[in-house]
C-alpha cells in the first residue's frame, strides 16, 4: 500500500470502528464491539488490509483485541486532545463555563462550528434525575440547537432553543469571539421545561451569561505560551522489526503527525511539525495532504491546525468511560498471567474503598468484592496511596492490631510507608487477615499524581514473600503503567 493510501485506509477502519450505531446522541451504545469481517463490510477494504490496520492500532494503543472483539481503546483520545489543544478554546474558557453552570445551576456547554453541525469542545452538567446527556466530541444539526443557531447568526445578541433538538429541552446561547471578531464558539445555558420555559430561561440566565461571554473572550487576548517543541512520539523502527509487514509505519505516522499538530495553540509549521516527530519534511508533507483532503486538518497562513472533525474518532464515547471501564481490561489481564485475584483501590478516609476486581477461579480464595472497604494501614493498596498523603494525613491514623502480625505502633508504621514510597510497592504479609499477602504499586492520573493503586492477593500458602516480588511485581509494574497511561486520555476519576 502506499504510504498516503494507507493513512487514508487506517482511518476508514477507524471512522468505521468508531461510528455511532444509534446515529446520534439519543440511544447511543456506550462501547460497540465489532470483528474484523464488520470492518471489512463497513470499509469495503480487503481483510488482508484490515487486519494489517488493526495489528498497527493495536499497537499503538488506539485499539484493544478482546478475543476476536475489537474496540477503542482509550490511547484514541489522543487525537481528540490534538484539536483541544490546537483550538486553544478549552482551556481559557472551561473555568469560566464552570462558574457559570455553578452560579445559574444549570447544565452549560461549549461548541464549535463543525461542518452543517456543531460539536461540543466542553460539558459542564448538573446531576439531576432529568439530567443533559450530551457528551464533549458529540455532533448537532447547527440549525437545531441554541448554539448553531448563535454560530450561524453571530450578529444576533443571543439565540434560543425552545424544543427544536429534543422535547423538553431548552437553551439559550451566545456566540464567544476571538481578537479579531470572529466569532469561534457558542456557550450554551441548558435546562428542562420542568424547571424553565425557553423565555424564563432566557430572562434567568441571559445577564450573567453575558457577563461570562465578555469574561471569556477577554481570556482569548491573553497570548498562547508555545512549549519546546520536541518529538511527540516514539516512532522508532522496533515494532516494524516486531510485526514485519503486520505493521503500517505510515499509518503509525500519519497519526503521530496528527498528534503534533497538538503541541501548539494554533498549530504548527510543516518544518515544525518535522522537527516535533523527528520525520522526513516530505513524509510529513504527504500525511497532512490525506488529512487536510479528509477534514481533519487546515492550512492557514502555512500553519496546519486540527479541525473538530477528528473527535467523530470515538471521542464522545470514549470520553464517557468509568474508572472502572478503563481500568477493568488490565486488570483482567493482569490475572490472565499471574493468576491470582487483583484489584483495584482509592482512598477514602482512612479506608481503602475497592472500586474494581478480577477474582481468580480456585479452591481458596480472596472473597472480596466491589464496594469492600479494609483499614488502609494494613492493606498494600493502603500502604501505597498513605504514602503519596501529607505527613499529617498518616499520624491521624489510629491503628489496631487486626492480626498478631499488623503493624500497629506508628514509628513502625511511618517507617513502612515511607518504604513504600521509595520502593514504589508495598507488601503487606498477614497484616489485615491471617494467611492473605498481597502486593501493590500505584497507578497514577492525568496531571502524575497518585489517584489509586492496584494489588494482587494471594494465601501465604501459595505464595512467599519472594514469590510476590519475583513472579508478580514485573506483572503488576506493567499493568499499572499501562492503566496510568489510559488515564492520562481519558477524563476518568475514581
Amino acid at each position: 500500500m502506499e504510504p498516503a493510501g494507507t493513512l487514508e485506509r487506517g482511518l476508514a477502519v477507524l471512522r468505521a470502528l468508531t461510528a455511532d450505531p444509534a446515529g446520534g446522541p439519543d440511544g447511543r451504545s456506550r462501547s460497540a464491539r465489532m470483528r474484523a469481517t464488520d470492518l471489512v463490510r463497513a470499509t469495503g477494504l480487503a481483510r488482508s488490509t484490515v487486519d494489517r490496520v488493526l495489528a498497527t492500532l493495536v499497537h499503538l494503543g488506539h485499539v484493544r483485541a478482546e478475543g476476536r472483539d475489537l474496540l477503542p481503546a482509550p490511547r484514541l483520545m489522543e487525537l481528540g486532545e490534538a484539536y483541544l489543544a490546537c483550538g486553544g478554546l478549552r482551556d481559557p474558557l472551561a473555568p469560566p463555563a464552570q462558574q457559570l453552570a455553578e452560579e445559574l445551576d444549570e447544565s452549560v456547554s461549549l461548541a464549535v462550528g463543525d461542518g452543517d453541525g456543531v460539536r461540543f469542545i466542553g460539558q459542564f452538567t448538573r446531576r439531576r434525575t432529568m439530567s443533559i446527556a450530551f457528551r464533549v466530541g458529540d455532533l448537532l444539526p447547527a440549525d437545531r440547537c441554541a448554539a448553531g443557531l448563535a454560530l450561524g447568526d453571530p450578529a444576533a445578541p443571543w439565540a434560543e432553543d425552545d424544543q427544536l433538538i429534543e422535547p423538553g429541552l431548552v437553551a439559550v446561547a451566545m456566540p464567544v469571539r476571538d481578537p479579531g471578531r470572529q466569532a469561534v464558539c457558542a456557550v450554551s445555558v441548558v435546562s428542562h421545561t420542568s424547571r424553565h420555559t425557553a423565555a424564563s430561561l432566557r430572562d434567568y440566565a441571559l445577564p450573567r451569561l453575558r457577563e461570562t461571554v465578555a469574561a471569556m473572550e477577554a481570556a482569548l487576548t491573553e497570548p498562547a505560551t508555545r512549549p519546546p517543541l520536541v518529538a511527540s512520539t516514539d516512532l522508532s523502527r522496533t515494532a516494524k522489526d516486531e510485526l514485519g509487514s503486520g505493521y503500517l509505519q505510515s499509518l503509525a505516522r500519519g497519526l503521530a503527525v496528527l498528534v503534533s499538530l497538538g503541541s501548539a495553540r494554533g498549530g504548527l509549521s510543516l518544518a515544525d511539525a518535522a522537527k516535533t516527530t523527528g520525520l522526513p519534511r516530505a513524509t510529513v508533507r504527504r500525511s497532512l495532504q490525506v488529512l487536510t483532503r479528509l477534514g481533519y486538518v487546515a492550512c492557514h497562513d502555512s500553519r496546519f491546525a486540527v479541525l473538530p472533525k477528528v473527535m467523530e474518532l470515538g471521542y464522545a464515547a470514549l470520553s464517557e468511560r468509568t474508572f472502572g471501564e478503563v481500568v477493568q481490561p488490565h486488570l483482567a489481564d493482569l490475572v490472565a498471567r499471574v493468576h491470582e485475584s487483583a484489584s483495584v483501590g482509592v482512598l477514602s478516609g482512612d479506608d481503602v474503598l475497592y472500586v474494581a476486581r478480577v477474582p481468580t477461579v480456585s479452591i481458596m480464595t480472596v472473597n472480596i468484592t466491589v464496594g469492600t472497604r479494609f483499614p488502609a494501614y494494613a492493606t498494600s493498596m493502603g500502604r501505597v496511596l498513605l504514602a503519596d498523603q501529607p505527613e499529617e494525613r498518616l499520624a491521624a491514623v489510629a491503628p489496631e492490631p487486626l492480626t498478631r502480625h499488623t503493624i500497629t505502633a506508628p514509628d513502625r508504621l511511618r517507617a513502612a510507608v515511607r518504604q513504600a514510597a521509595r520502593d514504589g510497592y508495598a507488601l503487606v504479609d498477614q497484616e489485615l487477615e491471617e494467611g492473605v499477602r498481597s502486593i501493590a504499586v500505584p497507578v497514577l492520573g492525568r496531571d502524575g499524581r497518585v489517584v489509586a493503586a492496584v494489588n494482587v492477593a494471594t494465601h501465604a500458602s501459595r505464595a512467599t514473600r519472594a514469590d510476590l516480588l519475583r513472579d508478580v511485581l514485573p506483572a503488576l509494574t506493567e499493568t499499572a503503567a499501562r492503566m496510568s497511561a489510559d488515564l492520562r486520555h481519558v477524563p476518568a476519576a475514581p
